[in-house]
């Protein structure tokens, strides 16, 4: 540990504060609360007057550094504007710019030599490491009393410490410095006889320096080591690579050089797609969607996922949020569909593959493998400000891939289906309008005289869409289409044959969004599905469902509970403390349209074996 200001050691010599701020100066911007302080200090033995003991090392740690707590936030005396010892009433922060720290200057280093090795530019990569790694004088906090907080911190510095020792040493193979490696090499290996890596590319550097018969003596003796030690044989790459030398194989020879991959362009893409009709009733869930996507975190970026029932107008309202959000990202708007054409859920691979080539990547530079091109994105998207799009996300695993790198980029999902993913960081549930919000859609449609002439019927219409964008959307389209209908003919379906099973005009507003959820949905909860749906009930319990279903109730409510994760039912609590499982009337009948067999469902003995009270007739 060293605390230098304007070229003075003010480094604290007590152990206690030395630990202290260590513990602050690593958890930096974070308030740290005071019993894992005092567990770091003490473990299991703190003093009887310990609140008392860590105010005075709070104090004194002020006091030596010189850093007060102003109401304004500036530091006290000459301490710098922005490094600052504040109390909370559950602990206490320190806050210091992040160059103020050797660490975090390490970090970055460390990771924009990795993108730079990424990207092919090996000199880049191979001076930006060396610039991180000059920054260590020795083991991490080495002279500091260690808790159970920084003793994992020392592991963390630790081994990215090595990984990035590592990639400073394949950048260097890689430029041709075998021999200069050697010396550190073989150092390194007899340091760490287990560790594969460093053994490995001591072999290579040998073999590379024209000293075979040593580079194959590295191996026996790595192999013998591993064996005696951990009981274990060395891996493939090391097997495959003593093969390698063993047979003098060309492709251990120096790699020929190639130009690292530049992404640039003059114009960066605007993939968004158009907006549409001006949004209804949704000013809440854009103030969410832009509130949620302007806080910043500190090593990843926010990421909004917009969910609600199928034709809730999500995707609408995703697209209005990122023209309204184009500020902010001036490096790009990146747009994909998570579905294809057929509603089968779109490989993230070709997703990366569609977006490099927006950023001007040329085929032939375009990787093979997800891992591959998901790095080639995020190096490009590391010191960027982009925004991505994502509609029609169904698995976790197809966003993890597509999330770019830098806290300053953003991403805007919506979702078949409810997701639970790390990487999300808020969830904007969108639902139906209400009645006077769904006559202001038909009114910006038709116009406010022709909804106003039939505004009994307008008011049918917008219960009968279950106050759905889309489904009201769909309605007005087919109005204005046919100017001479009046909305009472759309309320009541006239118009199209009346013979049973044959759907209304209302049963196809929603037929296309009901469908894609329904198809990306696990065959069990599919046939849940068309069973329920074909009953004139809107609300089942698990208990009267087990029976129409035959099943156990457990099972019933895990069909039930993934009916309302992919968002084809709500759940809500009843008076009795019960859960119970309803169907939105205008999904119900366009579920109908799914059943692959017309013949009724009698679900009246199991009406009558489990009671009136458990459902609720439409």
């Amino acid at each position: 540990m060293e605390v230098l200001r304007h070229g003075v050691v003010l480094t604290p010599s007590a152990p206690k504060l030395r630990t202290v701020l260590s513990l602050l100066a690593v958890q930096s911007s974070i308030v740290v609360r005071t019993d894992k302080i005092i567990e770091e200090l003490w473990e299991d033995n703190p003093p009887a007057s310990v609140t008392t003991t860590l105010q005075t090392y709070i104090y004194q740690l002020r006091k030596l550094l010189r850093l007060g707590t102003p109401p304004d936030g500036r530091g006290a005396g000459d301490a710098p504007a922005d490094a600052a010892l504040r109390t909370s009433p559950y602990g206490y922060a320190l806050f210091l710019d992040p160059d103020m720290l050797d660490t975090t200057r390490f970090e970055r280093l460390s990771d924009q030599g990795r993108r730079e090795l990424e990207a092919g530019d090996m000199n880049a990569a191979a001076d930006t490491l060396s610039h991180a790694l000059r920054l260590w004088r020795g083991p991490a906090l080495v002279d500091v009393g260690h808790g159970p907080v920084l003793r994992a911190e020392v592991l963390r510095l630790e081994e990215i410490n090595r990984n990035t020792l590592e990639r400073r040493i394949e950048a260097d193979l890689y430029l041709g410095r075998h021999h200069e490696l050697l010396g550190e090499l073989t150092r390194l290996a007899a340091e760490q006889p287990t560790h594969e890596g460093f053994q490995g590319k001591l072999m290579l550097a040998l073999h590379r320096a024209g000293r075979r018969s040593e580079a194959l003596q590295v191996y026996q003796r790595t192999r013998s080591t591993l064996a005696g030690e951990l009981g274990l044989d060395p891996s493939s790459d090391l097997e495959q690579l003593h093969r390698a030398v063993l047979a003098a194989d060309e492709s251990l020879a120096l790699p020929q050089p190639r130009a690292p991959v530049t992404l640039s362009r003059t114009r960066p893409p605007r993939q968004l797609p158009p907006e549409r009709t001006a949004l209804v009733g949704r000013q809440p869930q854009v103030g969410a969607v832009l509130g949620a996507l302007s806080a910043r975190q500190h090593h990843a970026p926010p990421v909004v996922v917009i969910t609600g029932p199928p034709g809730s107008g999500k995707s609408a309202l995703c697209a209005q949020v990122g023209h309204r959000a184009n500020g902010p990202y001036p490096d790009g708007q990146l747009y994909a569909r998570l579905v294809d054409a057929q509603g089968r859920p779109a490989d993230p691979r070709d997703v990366l593959a569609e977006f490099l080539r927006a950023l001007d990547v040329p085929e032939d530079r375009i990787p093979g493998t997800l891992s591959e091109r998901s790095r080639l994105f995020r190096t490009w998207t590391a010191d960027r400000h982009v925004l991505v799009t994502l509609d029609d996300v169904v698995r976790a695993d197809q966003l993890h891939p597509l999330v770019p790198a830098s806290p300053d980029c953003g991403v805007l999902v919506t979702a078949r289906r409810q997701l639970s993913a790390p990487v999300v960081t808020a969830v904007v549930e969108v639902g139906p309008l209400n009645v006077e919000e769904g006559l202001r859609l038909l009114v910006n449609v038709l116009g406010k005289h022709r909804v106003m002439q039939e505004e009994d019927a307008a008011r049918k219409l917008v219960r009968l869409c279950d106050g759905l964008p889309t489904a009201l959307q769909a309605a007005a389209a087919l109005l204005q289409l046919r100017r001479h209908w009046p909305l009472s003919k759309v309320v009541k379906g006239s118009g199209l044959p009346s013979e049973p099973g044959t759907p209304n005009h209302h049963e196809l507003f929603l037929y296309a969004s009901v469908e894609l959820s329904y198809r990306l949905a696990p065959p069990s909860v599919q046939r849940a599905f068309r069973k329920l749906t074909r009953l004139d009930l809107s609300t089942f319990t698990p208990r009267f469902a087990s029976c129409l279903l035959d099943m156990t109730e457990a099972q019933t409510e895990s069909l039930l509970d993934e009916l309302v994760e992919f968002q084809l039912m709500v759940a809500e609590l009843g008076t009795d403390g019960d859960l119970h499982y309803r169907f939105l009337p205008s999904v119900r009948a366009a579920g109908r349209l799914l059943l692959a067999d017309a013949g009724p469902v009698d679900g009246s003995a199991a009406y009558r074996a489990v009671g009136a009270g458990h459902a609720h007739v439409s």
